[in-house]
């Protein structure tokens, strides 16, 4: 089965090829920023194509969101292992309650 974990697997091994043969190394050697921008480009149409009704076009760009999440915190050195410790850390109380806590 593919998980994101499968997905994060995938990244760290074409991070470590070469930017000619690998769009993620060549995402990671623009930097940080381009990786954020690109995306929150991703993200954007994700949001049109969920207003827009369209399942396979939101599917599509969901995948995008993904793997340049995954791809943004490569850059970052940020685990996905680390993230959904933060999502287990957050779901033990109501969403409410959680939020509630962040503005304090």
């Amino acid at each position: 089965m593919f998980t994101l974990d499968t997905l994060e697997a995938i990244i760290a091994r074409r991070a470590e090829a070469s930017a000619e043969s690998s769009y993620t190394r060549s995402l990671l050697d623009k930097g940080v920023a381009h990786c954020a921008k690109k995306f929150g480009e991703e993200a954007v149409e994700a949001t049109i194509a969920a207003v827009a009704q369209e399942e396979s076009a939101l599917r599509a760009e969901a995948a995008d969101v993904l793997y340049h999440l995954l791809v943004l915190m490569k850059a970052r050195s940020l685990p996905l292992a680390d993230v959904l410790a933060e999502l287990e850390r957050r779901t033990l109380r109501s969403g409410h309650e959680e939020k509630a806590s962040r503005r304090a």
